[in-house]
Parts: structure tokens; sequence; C-alpha cells
């Protein structure tokens, strides 16, 4: 039971890294969900556009919500966002900061997922196949647009019969193909630079705001996670209490029956003292109420 709490300690006060983690979990599960997905295009003109891009976006979506979900400080900072104001004014500042750190936490996945899609081109050549230039390849040259429609749509299909012996579903293949991966690398290049500049022209900013963000966003968080592991230990004092009150008011059925009266002991009055005074459910109640709708200001010279 101690090594659980061990655990359960390190992972509060380590959540920023265990988030880390969690996101590079999501970004390896991507890589190997992709990998091991079946990707089987329709070769149809109407439907190949939808079921390449479906594929390439859709799972992306559901990364980031499963991202989103697993980060604990994405219902912090929307409870930091909705609070009333009460006797604690509220930090935009400190909010977009969440905000900031959980979307970036979040797009891990998602951008690793259509990299790699882009980069392996089946998904693009799926998509684009039908609108590709037939002029530009020999293979269409004698065919009906409506044919020329129906060739290009089984471009993703090497094993159809009708493209075995066309001699352009190569090069349409090969041609998107590269596209598709210019676009892929294009946009790694890009984020690439992206993170340098930011790491590199942060100190170019402000760092004492970028600070009093990152502290306040921390003890929002830390703040939020003491109090449920107060009112976890007040719920299980109050119970006991009232436990015990109950068989001290069956005390005569007890006796009948022969059984023993469980007693308090010698802890009861560090029990009473850790209960704070609030020793009825509509103190509890008033008590959970004033949390919410008046939080108290950040001045421990007041207690």
């Amino acid at each position: 039971m101690d090594r659980f709490r061990m655990i359960f300690q390190y992972f509060q006060s380590n959540s920023e890294s265990v988030m880390n983690g969690i996101c590079g979990l999501l970004a390896l599960a991507s890589v190997k969900m992709y990998t091991c997905f079946d990707f089987s295009c329709p070769c149809l003109p109407q439907y190949n556009m939808a079921y390449g891009l479906g594929i390439m976006f859709v799972p992306p979506i559901a990364l980031f919500l499963c991202g989103l979900i697993l980060n604990r400080q994405s219902l912090v900072m929307l409870e930091e966002w909705r609070r009333p104001q009460g006797h604690r004014k509220k930090d935009l500042a400190v909010i977009r900061y969440m905000c900031s750190s959980i979307m970036q936490r979040a797009m891990v996945a998602p951008v690793v997922w259509i990299i790699v899609t882009l980069l392996d081109g089946k998904c693009l050549i799926c998509a684009f196949s039908g609108s590709v230039d037939p002029e530009k390849f020999v293979g269409f040259a004698n065919t009906s647009p409506v044919q020329v429609q129906q060739l290009l749509a089984k471009v993703p299909c090497k094993d159809d019969e009708l493209m075995r012996n066309n001699t352009s579903r190569k090069a349409v293949s090969r041609y998107l193909r590269c596209w598709s991966q210019a676009l892929g690398w294009s946009i790694l290049l890009i984020l690439i630079v992206a993170a340098f500049l930011a790491r590199w022209l942060r100190p170019c900013f402000n760092q004492a705001t970028l600070l009093q963000a990152r502290h306040w966003s921390n003890y929002i968080d830390i703040e939020q996670k003491i109090f449920e592991e107060t009112c976890c230990e007040h719920s299980r004092l109050f119970a006991h209490k009232c436990i015990l009150h109950f068989f001290e008011s069956m005390r005569q059925e007890i006796k009948l029956h022969s059984f023993s009266l469980p007693w308090e002991g010698e802890g009861a009055e560090g029990e009473e003292y850790l209960l704070r005074g609030i020793t009825d459910q509509d103190q509890v109640n008033k008590l959970l109420k004033m949390w919410y709708y008046e939080k108290p200001p950040l001045d421990v010279s007041q207690v």
C-alpha cells in the first residue's frame, strides 16, 4: 500500500513530467496504429477523397481529444476560467499559459499521425488520384472522360484488372507520392524551425511574466490536489465519527445480541481536531460552496 501511495505522490508532484511522458506514448501509439492499420482505398470516384482525407484527419482529432482528456490541467484550466471571481482575482495570463501548454502537448500525437501519413503517401494518393490532370500521362490519351475518372480512381488499387496493364498507374502513383512526401517533410521542417525559434527567442521576451504565469499555473494545480486530499481526509474522519455515533445509538440493541461495541479510542481528540469543527452536512455543504464562490485571497499573512 505504501508503494502505491509513493507512486501516486510521485505522479502528483511531477505532473508536468508525467504529461510529457503521456504525450510521447500517444505519439508512439499513433505511429504503431498507422503501421498496423490495413489501408484499403475503395477505388471509387465518389468515395476516394472522403476515405483518404478521413483516414488522414479523423484519427488526429481523436488523438487530440485523448490528449485533452488525459491532461489533468485541461480540467483545472476550465475550472479556473469559469469560476466566480470571489475574493481572488483571475489572471488571464495564467489561463493563457495553461491553455498554451495543454494545446502544445495535445497536438503532438495528431501532428505525428499526419506527418507519418504524408510520408507514407497512401492517403493522399487515394484522396487525390481523381484530381490529377490526365493530359500529363500518356496512358489516358485514347479514353473517354468517364473512363479516365474511373481509371484515375483505381490508381491506388494496383491489383485491379483495369490497372494491371496501364502504364500510367505507377507514374500517377509516384507523382502523388512525391507531392505527399514533399508536403510531409515541409511540415516537419516548419515545425522544427518554429520550435528552434521559440526555444532561442524566448530569452528575448519578458522572463518575469513567464515565470509568474508558470508559477501560478503550478500553484492552481497543486492547490486543487491538496484541497481534494484534505476533503478526502475530512470525509473519512466524518464517516468514522458518524458510524461510531450510529453504533453508540444502537447500544441497547447491540447488547441484546451480545456484540461488543466499538469505541473511539485514544485518537478521538485528534480526529475532532482534524474535523475543524465541521460536524454536520449543512456545514460541509456551506464550506464547499464558500470554496467555490469565494476563493480566499493568496495571502498567508492572514492565517
